[in-house]
């Protein structure tokens, strides 16, 4: 579907947005009245006769039309029109965009036979196009982006592996301009990064570390490191998952794919920062070569762990990425994302990121760039009795708390031994197990992945000080 700015009505049918105050000083309200139609959120009716689909909404809030606008393109796409209109206020265009793109979103690629739309413009009309086409762009720049990240997300584990992961990265990097560089087991090897090998030793797939690094023209005003799990597929290990519990474990990339997404947005908005990306790909799988519970790994930075549950791989990927960032690049924000814990989700529920750290001031930035931009996270607060709980009795660090209660912040205060000292207030983790994937509709999300964190960073990175 292709979506333009128009200063005029175009299209075969138009929408319209109706609360339950507006509803009744509408002109159609008797034809809306009789076919039951009160303007509860989300509801939609179509008056075909009067070339008219008309939203219920709540309030006027950009969460609610973004909503409703997901509702509206879903019927769209099931009807017949080949076009439609919308009003769009300066104030209100990133939420019809998203919720065009994004509640419109479809990922076919298994389908032998995908529906078809014969929806194929979109026209979004305003009276001052040069007032509002900046943020139109923007807007668009940073749905695809999160599109884009859904995709990968979604893509089965027998064609997105470590290799291919790295194949996607690459291409990226030579269609927006960035540098790319890959490393592979032999690499990885010689930087002594033996817990994220240890994790992918049983898979026939090499693992990899990609970085990814955006530089823009002119000074760049800050340096962001961007880290993200990529775990293409994670049957648990020797601690293996139950069976339920391992489908849906292609999602275990999606801090991968949402820190790749974000360097997508940011290429494409040409913010004037200089951004490095790292992701751990890595396969858990069983085997002979398999690590073990009871195994010690020695990390990057030295730090040795017991493994205690091989089901809590991510972190011991992403303590070897996080060292090599660190040395790599002088960041002045790290961030890391992550599928870490289903504790997190526990905590926080199926909608919410959960965000550790130790600056108040960059938990509560992020905050406001999440309410801006559609997203939810949840603060959860280290705890230095929690701390305690991942001592081990032959080793530095145990990769799994002794006691099964906050588990996320655990498994964020694990991540935090490997964040040195001068790095503890640049540092946050968010942990998007919960937010990453679902299997029912909500908001602007459809089944699959999610594109969870790229627009609140893409917010966040807009407006960094």
């Amino acid at each position: 579907m292709k979506i333009d700015l128009v200063t005029d009505i175009k299209g075969d049918i138009k929408v319209e947005f109706l609360s339950e105050k507006t509803l009744k000083n509408h002109k159609q309200y008797k034809t809306l009245h009789l076919a039951g139609f009160n303007a509860s959120q989300d509801s939609i009716c179509f008056l075909h006769e009067k070339a008219l689909l008309v939203c219920g909404v709540e309030s006027s809030t950009n969460d609610d039309i973004r909503s409703s606008c997901s509702v509206a393109i879903k019927a769209l796409k099931s009807s017949k029109y080949k076009s439609v209109s919308f009003d769009v206020q300066e104030s209100n265009i990133q939420a019809t965009v998203e919720g065009l793109v994004l509640g419109g979103y479809e990922f076919n690629k298994y389908k032998s036979k995908p529906k078809k739309t014969k929806l194929k413009n979109i026209y979004l009309v305003c009276n001052d196009i040069k007032k509002i086409k900046s943020r139109f762009e923007e807007a668009i720049i940073i749905a695809d982006a999160t599109c884009f990240t859904r995709d990968i997300v979604n893509t089965t584990p027998e064609d997105l592996n470590p290799p291919t992961f790295a194949d996607i990265a690459k291409k990226l990097a030579k269609e927006n301009g960035l540098k790319c560089e890959i490393l592979g087991e032999k690499e990885l090897s010689k930087e002594k990064m033996e817990a994220m090998l240890g994790v992918g030793r049983a898979s026939r797939h090499e693992s990899k570390l990609i970085h990814l690094t955006y530089k823009p023209k002119k000074k760049a005003r800050k340096i962001i490191s961007l880290i993200g799990k990529g775990l293409t597929y994670d049957s648990g290990g020797l601690s293996l998952k139950p069976a339920t519990s391992m489908v849906t474990m292609k999602m275990d990339k999606a801090g991968g794919c949402a820190v790749l997404g974000m360097m997508k947005a940011i290429s494409e908005l040409k913010l004037d920062l200089e951004v490095h990306m790292f992701i751990g790909a890595v396969e858990n799988m069983i085997g002979g070569d398999a690590y073990k519970p009871d195994d010690v790994l020695v990390t990057r930075s030295g730090l040795t762990v017991e493994v205690r549950n091989t089901d809590a791989e991510g972190r011991l990927v992403l303590c070897d990425v996080l060292d090599y960032a660190q040395d790599k690049v002088k960041a002045d924000y790290m961030f890391d994302f992550a599928t870490l814990t289903g504790a997190c989700m526990v905590a926080l529920g199926q909608y919410t990121t959960g965000v550790m750290g130790h600056s108040n001031r960059l938990k509560h930035s992020f905050s406001s760039a999440a309410n801006s931009s559609g997203e939810f996270i949840g603060s959860l607060p280290f705890n230095k009795h929690l701390k305690k709980l991942l001592k081990s009795g032959i080793a530095d660090i145990s990769n799994v708390s002794s006691k099964p209660y906050g588990g996320a912040i655990t498994a964020g205060l694990f991540l935090d031994r490997f964040i040195r000292e001068e790095n503890k207030e640049k540092w946050l983790h968010f942990d998007i197990a919960g937010s990453a994937y679902t299997e029912t509709n909500w908001d602007c999300n459809v089944y699959g992945g999610t594109g969870a964190g790229v627009r609140f960073m893409s917010r966040f990175l807009q407006n960094i000080k």
